[in-house]
């Protein structure tokens, strides 16, 4: 199918002025973490990303927002966990360029995709990385950039078996994993037939589901753009079957597009690490 789909001119990005800086506790990799991102940047808002690293502990973001998952937004006095919560506070807080548009009936269906994409896009693709991990070369290389490396030996080491029984822990047995992926290949191809009638998913201007969509997708196919803090051979790989399947094109072209039309490049403005600094992670 060809598309249809049309995009605003690039506009040169401002970053909007506040008093402080928002501090994003995060991984790298992490697809949540990569929605928060996504719209922080769509909204034109300065922060900086705090890497919460494998490694001893999670005191601090435990300490400052009750909780260990990532990702989690400072905001001067306020605290937010949850991608979807960060979300909401962002656009009630800085109202410029909304996530939400329409009228109420229109904001209540963007919620209820937003909370599908969250959990197929978001949960089913993490689940068909499972059963991708038993690549040890892939298995090792989406770990933390401050991972030591005697981690990564291990981790790459670890039997392609041990997979399968850790996947049958989570209730992904083959048999489940061959629904999960059935299922999922089922919704892209969904998203791609309307991608081909319209530049985005609920119209002609981009909402909180098309951010959360292209940011949860990175677990399907890491962004090739210089958008990541990560190995360049990382970017570009994704899911076989699906990062490398051709029906998807118009979905990654389309992502492409969103992404340099709204995603800053990756820059290092990450604090020194400190004794303080929380060292593992939950990704929620």
């Amino acid at each position: 199918m060809t598309s249809r789909s049309t995009f605003v001119p690039k506009q040169t990005y401002r970053p909007l002025a506040h008093k402080h800086m928002i501090e994003l506790y995060q991984f790298e990799l992490s697809q949540f973490a990569e929605k928060a991102r996504l719209i922080l940047d769509f909204k034109g808002l300065q922060y900086r990303k705090i890497e919460v690293v494998p490694g001893v502990g999670q005191l601090e973001l435990l300490r400052i927002s009750g909780q260990r998952q990532v990702p989690v937004i400072k905001d001067g006095n306020t605290i937010v966990a949850d991608s979807t919560a960060i979300a909401m506070y962002l656009d009630k807080t800085y109202p410029d360029k909304p996530l939400f548009l329409g009228d109420a009936k229109a904001r209540a269906f963007c919620t209820i995709m937003e909370e599908w994409a969250d959990n197929s896009i978001g949960v089913k693709s993490r689940k068909c990385l499972l059963g991708a991990l038993k690549n040890n070369s892939l298995r090792s290389s989406i770990l933390p950039s401050g991972t030591p490396d005697i981690f990564k030996n291990l981790v790459s080491a670890i039997p392609n078996e041990l997979f399968d029984v850790v996947g049958m822990g989570v209730g992904l047995s083959p048999a489940n994993l061959k629904e999960v992926e059935e299922s999922l290949h089922r919704e892209m191809a969904a998203v791609c037939t309307i991608l081909g009638e319209t530049p985005y998913l609920l119209g002609n201007q981009p909402t909180l589901v098309d951010l959360t969509v292209a940011a949860l997708s990175m677990t399907i196919k890491i962004p090739e753009g210089p958008y990541l803090n990560i190995p360049s051979n990382l970017k570009g790989k994704g899911i076989p079957g699906f990062a490398d399947n051709p029906a998807y094109e118009i979905f990654f072209a389309w992502r492409d597009r969103l992404y340099a039309e709204y995603r800053r490049p990756h820059i290092d403005n990450s604090p020194p690490p400190t004794a303080t600094a929380p060292t593992t992670i939950a990704i929620d």
